[in-house]
């Protein structure tokens, strides 16, 4: 196993199998739990609302120190890449750079793995440069196993480490077996279905979050 020590020094990556998966949810988890700070370099859609770094402040209830803004934030709702092209602007690979902060940083990517940020770079090739590991946030229902087991595989093909899988929704102890047995990975935690999202689900779900040494230990046997 390689040496993980400087990755774990420095946080995680959040990524999903899809949009609108619940990334945002999961990270303002971790932030709670490991007491981290929060950035999300690439954030599209603001038309349309706040953007997620307002969402995660609230929920995780952050200090403003612990919140990095966005390296870039386009106002549609599209891919990097094509939010991008509207307002004529191009991803500089140079500005999504590890901010240094005190503590564990969540970085919450846009989409999945294979969205695009710019004509060479997807969100698997930012996660690669970032050097951080990642916690895969999927669907807990019908059609998850098959999308989990290909962005694990995505994953691991760039020799990227994986911390564990986050399933969002109803409990589904079949996909979970099957997800862990076939992609040989752990699940992270679990996130149920809620009515509403507040600052109190926020802070009991974070108690649910494995410690960073613990997981340290786990990864390293």
């Amino acid at each position: 196993m390689r040496d993980i020590s400087t990755h774990w020094q420095r946080g995680v990556f959040v990524t999903g199998t899809d949009t609108g998966i619940g990334k945002t949810l999961v990270s303002a988890i971790l932030c709670r739990a490991w007491n981290a700070t929060y950035w999300k370099p690439l954030q599209t859609g603001l038309a349309d609302e706040d953007g997620d770094t307002p969402t995660v402040r609230d929920l995780a209830g952050l200090d403003p120190s612990r919140i990095i803004p966005p390296a870039y934030a386009f106002q549609a709702p599209l891919a990097p890449l094509a939010a991008g092209d509207l307002e004529n602007v191009t991803v500089n690979p140079g500005r999504l750079v590890l901010p240094q902060v005190p503590g564990p940083l969540v970085v919450e990517g846009a989409g999945g793995l294979m969205v695009p940020v710019r004509e060479d770079m997807m969100i698997v090739d930012l996660i690669e440069r970032l050097g951080l590991p990642v916690a895969l946030v999927t669907r807990s229902g019908l059609g998850t196993i098959n999308h989990t087991l290909l962005s694990l595989e995505a994953l691991r093909r760039r020799g990227i480490l994986v911390l564990g899988v986050v399933p969002v929704g109803p409990p589904n102890p079949g996909n979970e077996r099957d997800i862990a047995h076939f992609g040989k990975t752990p699940i992270l935690f679990r996130v149920p279905q809620f009515d509403a999202i507040t600052e109190t689900v926020v802070s009991e779900l974070s108690g649910h979050v494995p410690s960073l040494d613990v997981l340290q230990q786990q990864i390293s046997q």
